[in-house]
């Protein structure tokens, strides 16, 4: 069992920045990505950013409205990803879920975004 837990949504002006993070905990040797999905209302839940781990190499996919803006990194001493998101946009308001792969994927309970205009 892998437990998840995040922190850092908030409210935030467009242009402005936030970073999320989360935390692993339990079976976190069995880990082989971690991430940050996003969801918002009246609309499917999509990637933002992920790191997989193979064959001890890391590889960070970024969905296109992220690239240039969001970086995704991981702390393997904290089990911990963060997500820095600069330049804000009002379209990047949603529910952010971090997303954790093991020996099956594992979803946070999610933190809010909300960027103002």
């Amino acid at each position: 069992q892998v437990q998840l837990v995040e922190s850092g949504g908030g409210l935030v002006q467009a242009g402005g920045s936030l970073r999320l993070s989360c935390a692993a905990s339990g079976s976190v040797f069995s880990i082989n990505a971690m991430g940050w999905y996003r969801q918002a209302p009246g609309k499917q839940r999509e990637l933002v950013a992920i790191i997989t781990s193979i064959t001890r190499s890391n590889r960070t996919n970024y969905a296109d409205s992220a690239k240039g803006r969001f970086t995704l990194s991981r702390d393997n001493a904290k089990n911990t990803v963060y997500l820095q998101m600069n330049s804000l946009k009002p379209e990047d308001t949603a529910m952010y879920y971090c997303y954790v792969v093991a020996s099956r994927p594992y979803w946070g309970q999610g933190t809010q975004v909300t960027v103002s205009s």
